[in-house]
């Protein structure tokens, strides 16, 4: 699967030149700019979505906005509306790229890493992403800039590092309207590793998890989202499809038992990384795993990410070892729980937490990128009927 692209461009006091000719690009995913800043032809910054020809991604014909300082011949009329939204991330905003590099610049300057060249990666309604490369090409440090309601990441970063250091990246610096400057982690992404890449990274992760068990009241606090799961929030999510899915009107009226249930086996509360799948996995060869992308971390029951690590694998078979290892690990740090019995009453209040936090989301954003998340709200409460029927 490909991406075709437009981009609609204006020069840097934001008047409108035109679009160029579309091109397509081999990544189809549509947050991942990168490879269309490299085949643009032309000096771009990718500011944000503005339209696509599906519901949601990955691949078809998708529009984005764009800055250029060039005036590049040959392009194409084209009637664009990129007015204000109070929704707007500031990255995505006219200037907004521009400011955050030369904070990032300064940042860099200070810790004495000088002329290091940015490459835009990602842009969407959930983050931006430079990498620096110093002048022999090497990444030294990356930019990662979030939106208002997923600012606690720094926070996150900070209380992690300071439990088990390596964990998680180096927090260089933080900015205002959530920048941060972070150094870079040697390694490749494991999406698609086997479970003894899931399990040493759950293992890695335990230490920082009873830690914070039973800390919940200071973490929320410190800023970070409280995701326990609140029974009024999930059934204002799931009305608008109880008669579009069988099942789910019966399993949020049975989620008071369930949760009885779960909080009868013992596993306490904590920090939560929220979206611990393999890709957010990075190993090199001379050091354990770094768990990256902390934005969706918050508050809640450490079952939530061993289910998010073992649904990536391709068998139950597979998800067997580190799903045991986990409950062995827990039950030493929690005698008389039990985390087995937590892990298969959770993991439908897990895939309805997961359609909350899409459909908060979806109320953060503007309307053009609703495309990115209105697919997944659905999708999990579906899941959620399914693990229930299991």
């Amino acid at each position: 699967m490909t991406r075709s692209v437009t981009l609609v461009l204006t020069d840097p006091a934001g008047r409108l030149l035109g679009a160029l000719p579309p091109f397509t690009v081999a990544a189809p995913w549509w947050q991942e700019v990168g490879e269309i800043v490299a085949e643009a032809g032309v000096d771009v910054t990718v500011l944000r979505l503005l339209s696509a020809d599906r519901e949601r991604p990955p691949g078809g014909h998708v529009t984005y906005l764009a800055v250029t300082p060039d005036r590049p011949a040959g392009l194409l009329p084209v009637d664009a509306d990129f007015g204000d939204h109070p929704k707007r991330a500031p990255y995505a905003e006219i200037g907004g790229p521009a400011a955050s590099l030369a904070w990032a610049t300064g940042a860099l300057d200070r810790i004495g890493i000088v002329d290091a060249i940015a490459h835009q990666q990602r842009t969407w309604n959930l983050s931006a992403l430079w990498r620096f490369d110093g002048p022999d090409g090497v990444p030294v440090a990356w930019l990662k800039q979030v939106p208002p309601f997923l600012a606690h990441e720094k926070a996150v970063l900070a209380l992690v590092d300071k439990v088990v250091p390596g964990i998680s990246p180096c927090l260089l610096a933080g900015g205002e309207q959530g920048r941060m400057l972070l150094a870079h982690v040697p390694g490749d992404d494991c999406y698609g590793a086997g479970p003894e890449v899931c399990d040493e990274a759950a293992a890695s992760f335990h230490p920082v998890q009873e830690h914070f068990a039973g800390w919940a009241d200071e973490m929320i606090k410190a800023g970070l989202p409280d995701k326990r799961p609140d029974i009024a929030q999930i059934a204002a999510v799931a009305l608008p499809f109880f008669d579009r899915l069988d099942g789910l009107r019966q399993l949020v009226e049975g989620l008071p038992r369930r949760l009885g249930r779960i909080e009868a086996c013992g596993l306490p509360d904590t920090l939560i990384h929220g979206d611990l799948h393999p890709g957010n996995i990075r190993i090199d060869n001379y050091g354990p795993p770094v768990i990256m992308d902390w934005a969706d971390a918050g508050v809640g029951n450490p079952a939530y990410d061993i289910l998010r690590l073992v649904d990536s694998l391709d068998s139950a078979a597979d998800a067997s070892g580190p799903l045991t290892a986990w409950a062995d690990r827990w039950r030493d740090s929690r005698p008389g729980s039990d985390p087995v019995g937590v892990a298969a009453l959770i993991r439908p209040v897990a895939a309805l937490q997961a359609a909350v936090t899409y459909a908060g989301f979806l109320d953060e954003i503007e309307p053009a990128e609703w495309p990115y998340h209105a697919g997944d709200v659905p999708e999990r409460l579906s899941a959620a009927v399914a693990a229930a029927a299991d």
